[in-house]
Parts: C-alpha cells; structure tokens; sequence
C-alpha cells in the first residue's frame, strides 16, 4: 500500500478543479458581467447618464427625420431654380446641422462620462476579486488556467465597457430609426404595380420597404456566414498578444540574470516564436475580414443607388419630383442603415464576443479558487496563549503525492525552529502550507488571534515605489527616520539611507543580497511575533547570516523564529530543527539529539 492511500489523501486535486461542462451562453456571460454595476451603489447616476444619452440619441434621431423632409424642400428648390427657397433651406440646414452637431458632442461626452464611471468600479472590484483568499497565487493550481489576468484587467474591462456602450447606442439608435423612417418611407414608396400577364397586376404597397427588407436580410445572412469564425480568431489573438508582451515583461525583470547566461540568443528565438503565433493568427484574421469586407463594401456601395434604380420609374412616370426622389433615397438609406446593424457591427461583435469570454472565463477561475479555499482541509485557529502549534499536518503535491505526514510542533514564545532536508523534500512547500496558501494540506495550525506574523520568501518582494514604503511593506510608513537610519545601518545598508524616498525599480537596482537584507530591516522595522524564513539568507556569506539571525535574537527575544535551510551553521541559531527525509518522512531534533520521528507503516 502507497503512502498516499495509507494517509487518506485530501479529497480533492486539480482534476476536481475544472469548469463546469456546460458553457454559458454569451448573454448569459454578459449579463454576469454587467449586472454587478447596475446594481451596486452607483446605479442611479449611471442610469441618469444613460438616460441623457438615450435622450441625446432620441434628439438626434429626430433631427435626421426633420433633414430628410428638408432633403425634398431642398432639391425641390434647384428643380424649381427657386433662389429664395434655396436660401431659406440653407439656413434652416444650418440650424439643423448646429442641433446635430450639439447632440452628438455631448452624446460621446456623457458616453465617455459612463464608461470612466463603470471602468473606475469594475476594475476595482476585479481586483478585490483577484487580491482575495490569494486568487492571484491559487489561480496556478486550476488545470484551465487563466491567462494573462493583468490584460483582462487593464485592458479588457476598458473594451468591454467601450464596446458594450458603443454597440448599445448603435443598437437604439438603428432601432429608433427604422421605427421612424419606415413609416416615411412606407408613404414615399407608393403602389408597385407589377404585371403579370395574363394573371394580372401584382401590387406591391410599400414596395421601397420590402425592397430594404430583402437586401438587408440577405446581406445579414451572409455576413454571418462568413464572419463567424472571427469571434474565435479575436479571442486568439487577444491572447497571442499579451503572451508577447508579457514574455518581453519577464526579459525586463530578469534582465541581469539573462545578460549573465548570455541568454540573448535563446530570448530573441522566444520572441519571435511567440510574435509569430500573433502574425499566423493575424493572417487569419486578415483573410476572413478580407472577405467580409467584399460583402460589406459591395453591399454599401450598391445600397448608394439602390433605392434611387427602385424609385426611378415613378420620377421618370412624373409621380415624384426630384426632392420626392432624394427624399427617399435618403429614407430607404436610414431604413436599410438600421436593418444593417449586424452587418456593420459585426467586426465589433466579434471582437466584443472574444473579450466577453475572456472577461467570464477570468471571473470564473476567481470563483473556482474561492471553492478551492472552502474545501481546504489545512485549518488554521485562533490559540489561547501565544505559542506555535502544528497538530497532525499532512502536505502533498497537486498531484496527491505525499511530501510530509501527520508532524506535530509546538513552540513558545522565544524558542525557534530549522527545517532541513535535501532539494525537494517539501521544505518550502511547508512553509507554505504554514502560510495558509498551500490547499493541498490537511491538519491544524494554531496562532493566537492578535499575533503578528511575517513570512519572508528566498527572493524578497519590492513593491514599485519608495524604497521607504518597500522596507514598511505590506504595512503604511511609519515611525521617525532615525529609527529607520539605525536599522539600515545595523543590517549594512546605511548607503541607502540618502534614497529612502525615491521612487525606482527596487527589485531591480539592489542586489539579490541587498534584497535579502532589506527583508531583515524589515523584521527588525515591524517586530513580529512569528517569523517565517525561507532560505532567507541563500544569497548572503556566513559571516553576515550569523550578524543578521543574532540581531533578530537579540532584538525579538520573544519571537518564535521557524527557517529553512541548507547550510550547518544555521544549528546554532535554533534551539531544535526538523529534517524532512521525503516520501512523508521527518525527524526532529532537539540540539543534535533525535526526540521524535514520523510513524508510518
């Protein structure tokens, strides 16, 4: 029988972390998207802004009807060589462009308004969404993992909400103008009358509708067929996009070590690998939109002359007059323009579509990593008194390999603890799992309710700001800048005293060692009561790692001190260690003297 079966393995793995099979359907996912913000607090200035847009649009909707009534009166006047009427039309063309012009610059001022509202809101609860329980660090443990989060943050919200608004205004707008000019072109196209030989006459009422019908349809169908795979292609080469940008990110941020290895050869063929997934998809793209913009420019082109060829035997038979003519060209144009909206809109569509389901699929791993916390066997309790407690603690790989099995530990207050043991027997992994960001562990940890805990990694985290907030980090400055000076002096960093408010890329300016030592300055700045070191001094010779864990002795007397570790000399600075010997395994050393060891089959 294998450890893991002995051991009752967690009830659950990666495998059990998938979506769902059933795909939600794209309104559905929009929906879940929008709901959110017009619901939350802020919903009744959003809905007086869209009000005023829709209002906006309505106004300029009836300023195209008023145009297209003055259309006729217009060309009526050249017909007749009527200067008067002529000059009586221009001005009133000008106080009609001058409505038009006011409703559409405040239309995209208050659209514009709405989108910045909406964007300030849902970016900041995404990432609420992406910073709690740690979905940013739990993300890698589901099997569909998310790409790129940072884009469909900072960039996909952005288009979402531009081109949810855009196409909701399009979309009114086509609807308000097909229900206003369908009536005037209803009147404006008369009685078609078609023989039919011996059959008789066939008459068409408002023929100029039907006509408009027909061609809009049929190039509606049509634009589907072709343009439906651009919704998958958009989605593609979203992502081929931000891998790119994000694997030149990483050669930013691990610029020395890749200068070091002489990486630059092996970076070149990654980029181009990956630029050339953008170009292949881009390729695709540019086939399938070639072809739909053959529909679609043939299918405006001939929408120009369309309705004048249908409306040309009642001007040449003397029914209409040059203006009835222009009149309902124009009117045929508004009419077919709004039955178009698919056609013209479809590119948007589609790209719209793809950044819904990147948007959905981002919110959907968020959820699943919430579910992962909720099915956590590790628990991690409040205690009465202020020592370290571990009750029997079992940690695995995702894959339910067993790394550590059923450890007990308890520490008080000043006592400390070395982990050892050879690369991979999960001594950082138990770290972890301490941590509370390992869920592939179960068993107890017990800490008291009001203690002050500070894990601290092999590579030290620098926030993007001043190297000030960098050694306070993850608390606010505070405290005088002498203390500060002292600190900094005491763990050789005094140079840095002169720069503690500049603002530069910390994590790149300093050295690994530095880093390392910032990370020290920053136990001594906060005083914890439990400290958490991970191979913290990896980067750093003897001589300064005994100066360093000696002023963390000295200065936290009280502290309970648990590292990991590789090197001997760290002994003398733990009262115990425990060394992990793999498949489940572990002793534990009080000094150099064995007192408990791992029970297995």
């Amino acid at each position: 029988m294998s450890d893991a079966q002995t051991v009752n393995p967690i009830m659950f793995s990666k495998t059990n972390l998938k979506k769902d099979k059933v795909t939600p359907s794209i309104w559905y996912k929009f929906w879940s998207l929008t709901a959110p913000y017009w619901t939350s607090e802020e919903k009744w200035s959003a809905l007086t802004l869209l009000v005023l847009i829709m209002a906006m649009n309505l106004g300029s909707v009836y300023v195209q009807v008023l145009l297209n009534e003055w259309i006729k009166d217009f060309y009526d006047a050249l017909q007749k060589t009527d200067k008067t009427a002529f000059i009586t039309d221009l001005l009133r063309f000008a106080e009609l462009a001058g409505a038009y012009i006011i409703q559409s610059v405040y239309m995209l001022y208050l659209s514009q308004m709405l989108q910045i509202r909406w964007r300030r809101w849902l970016t900041a609860k995404y990432l609420s969404k992406w910073l709690n329980h740690q979905a940013y660090y739990r993300m890698q443990f589901l099997d569909d993992k998310t790409d790129n989060p940072d884009q469909r943050i900072s960039e996909d919200i952005n288009s979402f909400i531009g081109q949810t608004l855009s196409l909701t205004i399009t979309l009114l707008s086509s609807v308000v103008t097909l229900v206003s000019f369908i009536a005037i072109l209803w009147g404006l196209s008369g009685t078609l009358s078609v023989n039919l030989g011996s059959m008789g006459t066939l008459k068409i009422p408002g023929y100029m509708v039907w006509a408009a019908v027909g061609y809009s349809v049929a190039g509606t169908w049509l634009t589907l067929r072709i343009g439906k795979p651009l919704v998958q292609l958009n989605f593609d080469q979203q992502r081929f996009e931000a891998d790119f940008r994000y694997s030149m990110a990483r050669l930013r941020e691990n610029s020395e070590g890749v200068a070091l290895y002489r990486g630059e050869k092996e970076e070149r063929a990654g980029f181009l690998s990956r630029f050339n997934a953008v170009v292949n998809n881009y390729w695709q793209i540019m086939v399938r939109q070639k072809k739909l913009n053959w529909l679609t420019s043939g299918y405006n082109q001939v929408a120009v002359i369309f309705p004048i060829l249908m409306a040309a035997p009642r001007f040449f038979s003397g029914q209409m007059h040059l203006g009835g003519l222009m009149q309902t060209a124009a009117a045929f144009s508004s009419v077919h323009g709004s039955l178009s909206y698919l056609i013209n809109s479809y590119t948007t569509i589609a790209s719209w579509n793809a950044i819904v389901n990147r948007l959905s699929g981002f919110t959907g791993a968020v959820d699943r990593t919430a579910i992962l916390k909720t099915r956590e066997e590790l628990k991690h309790l409040k205690s009465s008194d202020r020592s370290f407690s571990v009750k029997s603690l079992s940690v695995f790989l995702p894959d339910q390999k067993l790394l550590l099995r059923d450890l007990d530990l308890h520490l008080e207050p000043g006592e400390s603890l070395l982990i050892m043991g050879p690369s991979g027997s999960g001594k950082s992994t138990l770290i972890r799992a301490l941590a509370g960001i390992w869920p592939f562990a179960r068993g107890t940890v017990l800490l008291p309710e009001n203690g002050k805990v500070m894990f601290l990694p092999q590579k030290p985290y620098l926030p993007l700001g001043t190297l000030r907030q960098a050694l306070y980090y993850p608390y606010a400055p505070e405290g005088s800048t002498a203390n500060l000076s002292e600190i900094l002096d005491l763990c050789y960093l005094s140079h840095l005293s002169t720069v503690l408010d500049q603002r530069d890329n910390w994590a790149q300016l300093l050295s690994l060692g530095e880093q390392q030592r910032i990370a020290f300055a920053r136990i001594l700045l906060q005083c914890p009561d439990y400290v958490f070191l991970d191979e913290a001094t990896a980067s750093l010779d003897e001589e300064m790692e005994e100066m360093l864990y000696k002023l963390v002795r000295s200065r936290l007397k009280q502290a309970i001190v648990i590292s990991v570790g590789h090197r001997s000399s760290l002994l003398s600075w733990h009262q115990s260690s425990l060394r992990l010997m793999g498949d489940g395994k572990w002793l534990r050393f009080a000094g150099r003297t064995k007192f408990t060891e791992s029970v297995g089959p």
